[in-house]
Protein backbone atom coordinates (compact mmCIF):
# COMPACT_ATOMS: atom_id res chain seq x y z
CA UNK A 1 0.00 0.00 0.00
CA UNK A 2 1.32 3.38 -1.06
CA UNK A 3 2.82 5.81 2.45
CA UNK A 4 0.82 8.75 2.57
CA UNK A 5 2.21 9.59 6.38
CA UNK A 6 5.62 9.21 7.97
CA UNK A 7 6.08 8.32 11.62
CA UNK A 8 8.12 10.91 13.76
CA UNK A 9 10.27 10.23 17.29
CA UNK A 10 10.99 13.86 19.23
CA UNK A 11 14.62 14.08 20.99
CA UNK A 12 13.82 17.62 23.12
CA UNK A 13 11.27 19.70 23.41
CA UNK A 14 9.96 19.24 26.95
CA UNK A 15 8.28 21.73 28.75
CA UNK A 16 8.76 24.91 28.39
CA UNK A 17 10.69 24.52 25.36
CA UNK A 18 9.87 27.35 22.31
CA UNK A 19 11.51 25.63 19.39
CA UNK A 20 10.05 21.81 20.44
CA UNK A 21 6.66 23.42 20.07
CA UNK A 22 7.73 24.93 17.04
CA UNK A 23 8.94 21.66 15.27
CA UNK A 24 5.90 19.30 16.48
CA UNK A 25 3.36 22.63 14.52
CA UNK A 26 5.29 22.68 11.73
CA UNK A 27 5.83 19.25 11.03
CA UNK A 28 2.06 18.12 11.39
CA UNK A 29 1.06 21.49 9.92
CA UNK A 30 0.60 19.44 5.91
CA UNK A 31 -0.84 15.74 7.51
CA UNK A 32 2.64 14.30 6.15
CA UNK A 33 3.74 13.49 9.83
CA UNK A 34 2.66 11.90 12.94
CA UNK A 35 4.10 12.36 16.79
CA UNK A 36 4.27 8.56 17.77
CA UNK A 37 7.04 8.55 20.17
CA UNK A 38 9.58 10.91 21.94
CA UNK A 39 12.15 11.32 25.19
CA UNK A 40 11.82 15.16 25.79
CA UNK A 41 13.76 15.56 28.80
CA UNK A 42 16.53 14.54 30.46
CA UNK A 43 14.12 13.94 33.18
CA UNK A 44 11.71 11.12 32.98
CA UNK A 45 9.44 12.75 35.17
CA UNK A 46 8.89 15.73 32.50
CA UNK A 47 9.37 13.52 29.55
CA UNK A 48 6.20 11.63 30.62
CA UNK A 49 4.35 15.00 31.43
CA UNK A 50 4.63 16.34 27.86
CA UNK A 51 4.31 12.91 26.42
CA UNK A 52 0.68 12.93 28.19
CA UNK A 53 0.02 16.69 26.79
CA UNK A 54 0.76 15.16 23.10
CA UNK A 55 -1.52 12.05 24.09
CA UNK A 56 1.13 9.40 23.07
CA UNK A 57 0.87 6.16 24.32
CA UNK A 58 3.10 5.66 27.45
CA UNK A 59 5.35 3.04 26.13
CA UNK A 60 6.22 5.19 23.23
CA UNK A 61 7.86 7.79 26.26
CA UNK A 62 11.03 6.70 26.41
CA UNK A 63 13.82 7.55 29.45
CA UNK A 64 16.43 8.59 27.02
CA UNK A 65 17.37 8.97 23.08
CA UNK A 66 19.32 5.56 23.35
CA UNK A 67 16.73 3.66 24.67
CA UNK A 68 14.38 5.16 22.26
CA UNK A 69 16.31 4.49 19.59
CA UNK A 70 17.11 0.94 20.69
CA UNK A 71 13.44 0.13 21.42
CA UNK A 72 12.07 1.64 18.07
CA UNK A 73 14.31 -0.55 15.91
CA UNK A 74 12.81 -3.99 17.69
CA UNK A 75 9.44 -2.58 16.63
CA UNK A 76 7.82 -3.96 13.49
CA UNK A 77 8.60 -1.49 10.37
CA UNK A 78 4.66 -0.53 10.39
CA UNK A 79 4.61 0.58 13.14
CA UNK A 80 8.41 2.24 14.46
CA UNK A 81 9.41 5.96 13.93
CA UNK A 82 10.59 6.56 10.16
CA UNK A 83 13.02 9.69 11.60
CA UNK A 84 13.44 11.65 14.11
CA UNK A 85 13.47 14.98 15.12
CA UNK A 86 16.04 16.59 17.41
CA UNK A 87 15.18 19.86 18.94
CA UNK A 88 17.68 20.05 21.42
CA UNK A 89 20.66 22.37 22.77
CA UNK A 90 23.80 21.94 20.29
CA UNK A 91 25.98 19.87 22.53
CA UNK A 92 23.13 16.98 22.28
CA UNK A 93 22.89 16.98 18.17
CA UNK A 94 25.88 14.47 17.42
CA UNK A 95 25.11 12.16 19.29
CA UNK A 96 21.70 11.33 18.83
CA UNK A 97 21.80 11.87 15.33
CA UNK A 98 24.72 9.56 14.61
CA UNK A 99 23.27 6.85 16.43
CA UNK A 100 19.69 7.72 14.71
CA UNK A 101 21.34 7.15 11.27
CA UNK A 102 23.29 4.64 12.22
CA UNK A 103 20.04 2.25 12.95
CA UNK A 104 18.33 3.48 9.69
CA UNK A 105 15.90 6.37 11.15
CA UNK A 106 16.11 9.38 8.78
CA UNK A 107 17.18 12.46 11.13
CA UNK A 108 15.83 16.25 11.09
CA UNK A 109 18.14 18.36 12.70
CA UNK A 110 17.77 21.77 14.73
CA UNK A 111 20.08 24.31 13.30
CA UNK A 112 23.51 24.50 13.68
CA UNK A 113 24.18 21.49 12.95
CA UNK A 114 26.67 20.33 15.81
CA UNK A 115 28.83 21.44 18.74
CA UNK A 116 31.81 21.95 16.48
CA UNK A 117 33.00 21.32 12.96
CA UNK A 118 34.50 18.37 13.62
CA UNK A 119 31.55 16.64 14.68
CA UNK A 120 29.86 17.97 11.74
CA UNK A 121 32.47 16.39 9.16
CA UNK A 122 31.70 13.36 11.31
CA UNK A 123 27.78 13.38 11.09
CA UNK A 124 28.02 14.59 7.43
CA UNK A 125 30.50 11.22 6.45
CA UNK A 126 27.12 8.79 8.63
CA UNK A 127 24.65 10.24 6.36
CA UNK A 128 26.74 9.31 3.47
CA UNK A 129 28.13 6.33 4.37
CA UNK A 130 23.90 5.55 5.90
CA UNK A 131 22.20 6.85 2.99
CA UNK A 132 19.76 8.09 5.04
CA UNK A 133 17.32 12.02 5.03
CA UNK A 134 19.31 14.55 5.97
CA UNK A 135 17.46 18.05 7.22
CA UNK A 136 18.94 20.71 8.72
CA UNK A 137 15.95 24.01 9.74
CA UNK A 138 17.56 27.04 8.90
CA UNK A 139 13.87 28.37 8.49
CA UNK A 140 14.04 31.08 6.61
CA UNK A 141 15.05 30.18 3.53
CA UNK A 142 11.51 27.92 3.68
CA UNK A 143 9.77 31.27 2.78
CA UNK A 144 7.72 31.74 -0.68
CA UNK A 145 9.72 34.85 -1.20
CA UNK A 146 13.13 33.98 -0.33
CA UNK A 147 12.82 31.13 -2.61
CA UNK A 148 11.66 33.20 -5.40
CA UNK A 149 14.27 35.27 -5.04
CA UNK A 150 16.93 32.65 -5.45
CA UNK A 151 15.12 31.22 -8.70
CA UNK A 152 14.87 34.94 -10.32
CA UNK A 153 18.92 34.84 -9.25
CA UNK A 154 19.76 31.45 -10.66
CA UNK A 155 17.64 32.40 -13.68
CA UNK A 156 19.75 35.39 -14.81
CA UNK A 157 17.31 38.11 -14.22
CA UNK A 158 20.01 40.61 -12.25
CA UNK A 159 23.35 39.59 -14.33
CA UNK A 160 26.09 38.63 -12.73
CA UNK A 161 25.65 38.70 -9.19
CA UNK A 162 28.13 41.97 -7.52
CA UNK A 163 26.66 42.59 -3.67
CA UNK A 164 24.95 41.11 -1.05
CA UNK A 165 23.98 42.60 2.31
CA UNK A 166 22.19 40.40 5.12
CA UNK A 167 21.63 41.61 8.69
CA UNK A 168 20.11 39.66 11.48
CA UNK A 169 19.15 42.29 14.60
CA UNK A 170 17.95 41.07 17.88
CA UNK A 171 18.07 42.37 21.04
CA UNK A 172 16.30 40.28 23.58
CA UNK A 173 20.19 39.63 24.81
CA UNK A 174 20.83 43.25 26.19
CA UNK A 175 20.92 42.54 29.07
CA UNK A 176 22.84 39.36 31.12
CA UNK A 177 19.53 37.69 30.72
CA UNK A 178 22.09 34.33 31.57
CA UNK A 179 23.37 35.57 35.03
CA UNK A 180 18.90 35.86 36.04
CA UNK A 181 18.03 31.76 35.39
CA UNK A 182 17.05 32.63 31.96
CA UNK A 183 17.35 28.50 30.57
CA UNK A 184 17.30 29.86 26.86
CA UNK A 185 19.74 32.54 27.42
CA UNK A 186 21.77 30.52 30.04
CA UNK A 187 22.86 27.56 27.32
CA UNK A 188 23.03 29.70 23.97
CA UNK A 189 26.25 31.69 26.14
CA UNK A 190 27.74 29.08 27.39
CA UNK A 191 30.15 27.89 25.43
CA UNK A 192 30.17 24.03 26.94
CA UNK A 193 26.50 23.80 25.01
CA UNK A 194 26.37 26.42 22.56
CA UNK A 195 30.40 26.37 21.21
CA UNK A 196 32.61 28.93 19.76
CA UNK A 197 30.15 30.96 18.81
CA UNK A 198 27.61 32.90 20.63
CA UNK A 199 25.43 35.27 18.68
CA UNK A 200 27.29 33.86 15.27
CA UNK A 201 26.57 30.53 16.35
CA UNK A 202 23.09 31.37 17.17
CA UNK A 203 21.47 33.78 14.54
CA UNK A 204 24.74 34.90 12.82
CA UNK A 205 24.65 31.28 10.91
CA UNK A 206 20.99 31.95 9.89
CA UNK A 207 22.16 35.06 8.05
CA UNK A 208 24.92 33.19 6.56
CA UNK A 209 22.90 30.56 5.01
CA UNK A 210 20.17 33.33 3.63
CA UNK A 211 23.26 35.22 2.16
CA UNK A 212 24.32 31.80 -0.10
CA UNK A 213 21.15 30.81 -0.29
CA UNK A 214 19.36 33.75 -1.84
CA UNK A 215 22.72 35.17 -4.06
CA UNK A 216 23.00 31.36 -5.42
CA UNK A 217 26.49 31.62 -4.20
CA UNK A 218 29.15 30.30 -2.48
CA UNK A 219 31.25 32.85 0.38
CA UNK A 220 34.90 32.07 -0.53
CA UNK A 221 36.67 34.61 2.12
CA UNK A 222 35.34 36.43 5.03
CA UNK A 223 36.93 39.26 7.58
CA UNK A 224 35.36 39.47 10.83
CA UNK A 225 34.66 41.91 13.87
CA UNK A 226 33.37 40.65 16.66
CA UNK A 227 32.37 41.45 20.02
CA UNK A 228 30.99 40.91 23.30
CA UNK A 229 29.22 44.10 25.04
CA UNK A 230 27.49 42.64 27.96
CA UNK A 231 30.25 42.54 30.72
CA UNK A 232 31.06 39.30 32.64
CA UNK A 233 29.66 37.33 29.37
CA UNK A 234 31.80 34.74 28.04
CA UNK A 235 30.51 34.39 24.22
CA UNK A 236 30.19 37.41 21.81
CA UNK A 237 26.71 38.73 21.28
CA UNK A 238 27.54 41.71 18.51
CA UNK A 239 29.22 41.01 15.65
CA UNK A 240 30.02 42.18 11.80
CA UNK A 241 32.03 40.59 8.83
CA UNK A 242 33.45 41.19 5.37
CA UNK A 243 32.27 38.81 2.97
CA UNK A 244 33.88 37.66 -0.86
CA UNK A 245 31.97 35.31 -2.55
CA UNK A 246 33.33 32.42 -5.49
CA UNK A 247 32.23 34.93 -8.15
CA UNK A 248 33.90 37.76 -6.77
CA UNK A 249 30.80 39.74 -5.34
CA UNK A 250 31.67 41.16 -2.15
CA UNK A 251 29.32 40.98 0.95
CA UNK A 252 28.42 42.19 4.00
CA UNK A 253 27.27 40.26 7.27
CA UNK A 254 25.77 41.86 10.56
CA UNK A 255 24.39 39.46 13.22
CA UNK A 256 23.47 40.79 16.90
CA UNK A 257 21.60 39.89 19.74
CA UNK A 258 22.02 43.41 21.74
CA UNK A 259 20.67 45.83 19.32
CA UNK A 260 18.04 46.67 22.27
CA UNK A 261 13.93 46.92 20.84
CA UNK A 262 15.00 44.72 17.69
CA UNK A 263 13.00 41.13 17.43
CA UNK A 264 13.68 39.15 14.79
CA UNK A 265 13.53 41.57 11.04
CA UNK A 266 16.26 39.21 9.53
CA UNK A 267 16.75 40.73 5.90
CA UNK A 268 18.91 40.23 2.85
CA UNK A 269 19.64 42.13 -0.38
CA UNK A 270 21.30 41.12 -3.43
CA UNK A 271 22.35 43.20 -6.39
CA UNK A 272 23.83 42.30 -9.86
CA UNK A 273 24.77 44.20 -12.97
CA UNK A 274 21.05 44.78 -14.27
CA UNK A 275 18.88 45.64 -10.55
CA UNK A 276 18.44 43.86 -7.51
CA UNK A 277 16.14 42.88 -4.78
CA UNK A 278 15.40 42.75 -1.21
CA UNK A 279 13.20 40.55 2.00
CA UNK A 280 12.96 41.10 4.89
CA UNK A 281 11.29 38.71 7.34
CA UNK A 282 8.96 41.53 9.11
CA UNK A 283 7.05 41.82 5.50
CA UNK A 284 7.77 38.19 4.15
CA UNK A 285 4.83 38.07 1.83
CA UNK A 286 6.50 40.86 0.18
CA UNK A 287 9.77 40.32 -2.61
CA UNK A 288 10.76 44.24 -3.47
CA UNK A 289 12.75 43.75 -7.05
CA UNK A 290 14.34 47.01 -8.05
CA UNK A 291 15.81 47.41 -11.98
CA UNK A 292 18.65 50.51 -13.36
CA UNK A 293 16.10 51.17 -16.23
CA UNK A 294 12.47 50.62 -15.40
CA UNK A 295 10.53 50.95 -11.91
CA UNK A 296 10.41 48.77 -8.96
CA UNK A 297 8.41 45.68 -8.94
CA UNK A 298 6.56 44.10 -6.13
CA UNK A 299 6.36 40.63 -6.10
CA UNK A 300 3.89 38.74 -3.66
CA UNK A 301 3.25 35.01 -2.09
CA UNK A 302 -0.04 33.05 -3.73
CA UNK A 303 0.23 35.30 -7.02
CA UNK A 304 0.56 33.25 -10.35
CA UNK A 305 3.22 34.79 -11.57
CA UNK A 306 5.89 33.54 -9.16
CA UNK A 307 8.42 30.47 -9.82
CA UNK A 308 7.41 27.21 -9.19
CA UNK A 309 9.89 26.76 -6.42
CA UNK A 310 7.37 29.36 -4.64
CA UNK A 311 4.27 28.17 -5.39
CA UNK A 312 4.95 24.91 -4.21
CA UNK A 313 6.11 26.79 -0.36
CA UNK A 314 2.58 28.47 -0.05
CA UNK A 315 -0.80 27.56 0.75
CA UNK A 316 -2.93 29.94 0.57
CA UNK A 317 -4.34 32.10 -1.75
CA UNK A 318 -2.60 35.88 -2.10
CA UNK A 319 -3.07 38.35 0.63
CA UNK A 320 -3.58 36.12 3.49
CA UNK A 321 -0.32 36.08 5.44
CA UNK A 322 1.76 33.79 5.76
CA UNK A 323 5.07 33.07 8.07
CA UNK A 324 7.39 31.71 10.67
CA UNK A 325 5.33 28.73 11.35
CA UNK A 326 4.76 28.34 7.74
CA UNK A 327 8.42 28.95 6.83
CA UNK A 328 9.50 26.34 9.10
CA UNK A 329 6.52 24.45 7.76
CA UNK A 330 7.81 24.07 4.50
CA UNK A 331 10.76 22.41 5.28
CA UNK A 332 8.94 19.40 6.88
CA UNK A 333 6.87 19.22 4.36
CA UNK A 334 9.44 18.79 1.35
CA UNK A 335 11.88 16.96 3.69
CA UNK A 336 8.50 14.40 3.95
CA UNK A 337 7.24 14.39 0.51
CA UNK A 338 10.70 13.61 -0.58
CA UNK A 339 11.09 10.56 1.80
CA UNK A 340 7.31 9.25 1.07
CA UNK A 341 8.72 9.19 -2.62
CA UNK A 342 11.64 7.06 -1.90
CA UNK A 343 9.40 4.66 0.14
CA UNK A 344 6.92 4.54 -2.42
CA UNK A 345 9.70 4.11 -5.06
CA UNK A 346 8.79 7.70 -6.81
CA UNK A 347 10.98 10.44 -8.26
CA UNK A 348 10.82 13.25 -6.23
CA UNK A 349 8.94 16.64 -7.51
CA UNK A 350 12.27 18.73 -8.16
CA UNK A 351 10.93 21.25 -5.49
CA UNK A 352 10.14 19.33 -3.02
CA UNK A 353 14.30 18.20 -2.86
CA UNK A 354 14.88 21.65 -2.05
CA UNK A 355 15.34 22.21 2.05
CA UNK A 356 18.59 22.36 3.99
CA UNK A 357 20.64 19.44 4.46
CA UNK A 358 24.52 18.48 5.19
CA UNK A 359 26.36 21.02 3.50
CA UNK A 360 24.45 23.70 4.90
CA UNK A 361 25.23 22.17 8.12
CA UNK A 362 28.89 22.13 7.50
CA UNK A 363 29.07 25.31 6.06
CA UNK A 364 27.38 27.10 9.09
CA UNK A 365 29.61 25.31 11.00
CA UNK A 366 32.51 26.59 8.98
CA UNK A 367 31.21 30.04 8.94
CA UNK A 368 31.03 29.94 13.05
CA UNK A 369 34.48 28.68 14.12
CA UNK A 370 36.11 30.74 11.07
CA UNK A 371 34.60 34.19 12.23
CA UNK A 372 35.30 33.30 15.68
CA UNK A 373 39.24 32.49 14.65
CA UNK A 374 39.47 35.33 12.01
CA UNK A 375 38.36 37.94 14.96
CA UNK A 376 40.46 36.38 17.39
CA UNK A 377 43.50 36.71 15.02
CA UNK A 378 43.00 40.17 13.83
CA UNK A 379 43.96 39.39 10.33
CA UNK A 380 42.37 40.63 6.99
CA UNK A 381 40.93 37.84 5.35
CA UNK A 382 40.87 33.76 6.14
CA UNK A 383 39.95 31.55 3.20
CA UNK A 384 36.45 29.43 3.43
CA UNK A 385 37.27 25.85 4.16
CA UNK A 386 34.87 23.27 5.31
Amino acid sequence: MKRQILRMGMIGGGPGSFIGAIHRTAAQMDSLVQLVCGTFSSKIEKSQEMGRELSLSPNRIYRDYEEMIRRESELPADERMDFVSIVTPNHVHFAPAAAALRAGFHVVLDKPMTLTLEESRELAKIIDETNMFFCLTHTYTGYPMVKQARQMVLNGDFGKIRKVYVEYPQGWLSTPLEQEGNKQAGWRTDPSKSGKGGAMGDIGTHAFNLAEYASGLKVSHLCADLHTKVPNRVLDDDGAMLLRFENGASGVLMATQIAAGEENNIKVRVYGEKGGLEWQQEDPNTLQVKWLDKPKQIYRTGTPYVSSYASANARTPAGHPEGYLEAFANHYRNFSRSLLARLNGEEPEKEWLDYPGTEDGLRGMAFVELAVENSKQGQKWTEFKV
